[in-house]
């Protein structure tokens, strides 16, 4: 499961493990994006923040794990670098999974070597509030890897986001329950996102 985890979430923990459980996933293995490109203009937290704060979230559930893979790069973080990757660390008769939100499989073309990438691992695309998946259904029409590389996952309505968690703190908001304990016990040691 990749992501900017800035700040990681309850939204991403429960997409991580109803993902392990309806696709009998032997782990989850988080990985935080060292330097995205698609987020270049935007102002980030830290990556060492950012791992830790996913180590904390991740540390109590025996089938999840954190992977500094992307962020111990000097190069900017491609998916196709990762699942390279970890195919190699794993081998090929792994069958691996990427999990994403259905809302970032809509960019799909935007990657680098997205039907490189649709070859080598499956997709589980999370629903999320206000991007049905009809919306892929429709992509699918123009990219027909997507049929048979992307599989669907519908999480309860959690409308929860990083956007929204830092824009609480900002505020000097509670963010009680929007993450776990120990990840907003660490926003608020390390002073993170406050104006």
């Amino acid at each position: 499961m990749g992501g900017t985890f800035d700040p990681i979430h309850m939204g991403h923990l429960v997409t991580a493990e109803e993902a392990r459980q309806q696709f009998n996933l032997d782990y989850v293995i988080f990985i935080p994006s060292g330097s995205p490109p698609h987020k270049r203009n935007i102002t980030i937290t830290s990556a060492e923040h950012r791992y830790l704060m996913t180590v904390l979230a991740v540390i109590a559930n025996p089938y999840f794990a954190v992977s500094r893979y992307e962020i111990d790069r000097d190069k900017p973080s491609y998916t196709i670098d990762t699942v390279k990757h970890f195919s190699e660390v794993y081998g090929q008769r792994a069958k691996l999974y990427f999990i994403t939100g259905a809302d970032a499989i809509l960019e799909i073309m935007t990657w680098k070597d997205y039907s490189e990438l649709l070859s080598r691992c499956f997709f589980i695309a999370a629903s999320r509030p206000g991007y049905p998946f009809r919306k892929l259904q429709e992509l699918a029409k123009t990219v027909p890897e997507i049929n048979s590389s992307v599989r669907f996952l519908e999480i309860p309505a959690m409308a929860i986001s990083s956007t929204f968690i830092r824009k609480r703190v900002a505020q000097g908001k509670t963010i009680k329950y929007l993450t776990p304990d120990p990840v907003e016990q660490y926003i608020r040691k390390n002073k993170l996102y406050v104006r």
